[in-house]
């Protein structure tokens, strides 16, 4: 039968509403063969992040509506391709951020968002850098374009995002000063980072203390009424990057008021005569040109891979689970007790 008439039958995760982990759905469906421009690849690792955690909760920004298969990014192989796309691909492993979908045994790509794994890199560690290392790429070297020598703060920096931040930033040659709850400390501390406890109600004092003149750049995916004190540590010139609003994740009412209001903030900010900038970063920005955005996404995703099999970039592993049981991994990545990401790996297939 020839590849492109071929059909796959894909296990998915569903999302059926606003429910708790326990409630997503484990379907099967027959993908149709790939299109025009399209593969079909084969999952050997996703993940669990914050997007997933705020979907479920219909709070995230600019999610589908329900039902649908959340899964931010993934690692596989492609194992059919569709008309225009070089057969060639086949057996061959690559990356892709997908924002949904994700959460599958096998899916359907544009062959135009496919970035290739290099070679020896485990698929489970690459997983961990696709979306929170090119938004800790981005923020880093594109946003607040931190130089070498500068002091950061990094919120969170026990999390995948964060972990992956202060590595970046430790081999810039850049100081950070990273949040996490004391058990985290000493993973904070190996990734050269020096830890404060984000329980602490004098934190911010506590920063302070430790950077008394002033931070080049601050990282906060928290949001809410803390971001008023992350605008207050840094320097003139200094930068804050804001990309997440954590802080109102269980709050009831519209998904989308807390970023627009967080966002409304920070732009007032930036009329200020203090030599300070303040931006909210968005994975998505610059969408619309799509060759710019893929562009981009393939150079940058490009860099933090070949960091990671250099070794510069260690993989924060959490924990691995059966895809099927992705309800149990949600649960996990929400509980704030571990560090790094959980990921999402195949089913064993039956003896």
């Amino acid at each position: 039968m020839s590849v492109n008439t071929r059909t796959t039958t894909a296990t998915e995760i569903v999302l059926p509403g606003k429910v708790e982990p326990e409630g997503l759905r484990v379907t099967t469906r027959e993908l149709p063969a790939p299109a025009a421009g399209q593969v079909v690849l084969e999952l050997a690792a996703t993940g669990v992040s914050f997007a997933e955690q705020q979907m479920r909760r219909g709070k995230y920004f600019d999610q589908p509506p329900f039902p649908f298969v959340p899964g931010y990014d993934v690692v596989g192989t492609v194992t059919a391709t569709g008309p225009g796309v070089d057969p060639a691909l086949i057996g061959r492993r690559f990356a892709a951020v997908t924002k949904v979908g994700g959460w599958a045994s096998s899916l359907l790509l544009d062959a135009a968002d496919l970035v290739p794994v290099p070679a020896g890199v485990n698929a489970s560690a690459a997983e961990t850098v696709l979306v929170n290392g090119i938004t800790a790429w981005q923020m880093l070297h594109r946003t607040a374009r931190v130089r070498t020598g500068g002091t950061i703060v990094v919120l969170g920096a026990n999390g995948g995002v964060g972990s992956t931040l202060v590595q970046l930033a430790r081999h810039h040659g850049v100081t950070v000063i990273g949040t996490a709850a004391p058990r985290h400390h000493a993973l904070v501390r190996e990734l050269g980072a020096i830890p404060v406890d984000y329980r602490d109600p004098q934190m911010y004092r506590r920063i302070t203390d430790i950077a008394p003149d002033g931070v080049d750049a601050v990282f906060d995916h928290v949001g809410g009424g803390g971001v008023v004190d992350s605008w207050r540590l840094l320097r003139k010139g200094g930068t804050l990057v804001s990309y997440g609003t954590a802080a109102t994740k269980d709050v009831e009412g519209n998904s989308q008021l807390p970023v627009l209001k967080l966002f409304a903030r920070l732009t007032l900010w930036n009329y200020l005569p203090n030599g300070k900038s303040a931006h909210f970063y968005n994975f998505w920005a610059g969408r619309r040109r799509l060759d710019t955005f893929r562009s981009r996404l393939r150079e940058d995703l490009t860099q933090v891979l070949r960091l990671l099999a250099d070794g510069v970039l260690t993989p924060q592993i959490a924990a691995e689970f059966p895809l099927s049981q992705a309800g149990s991994a949600l649960a996990l990545a929400e509980s704030r007790t571990v560090a790094g990401k959980v990921v999402l790996v195949p089913d064993a297939r039956p003896a």
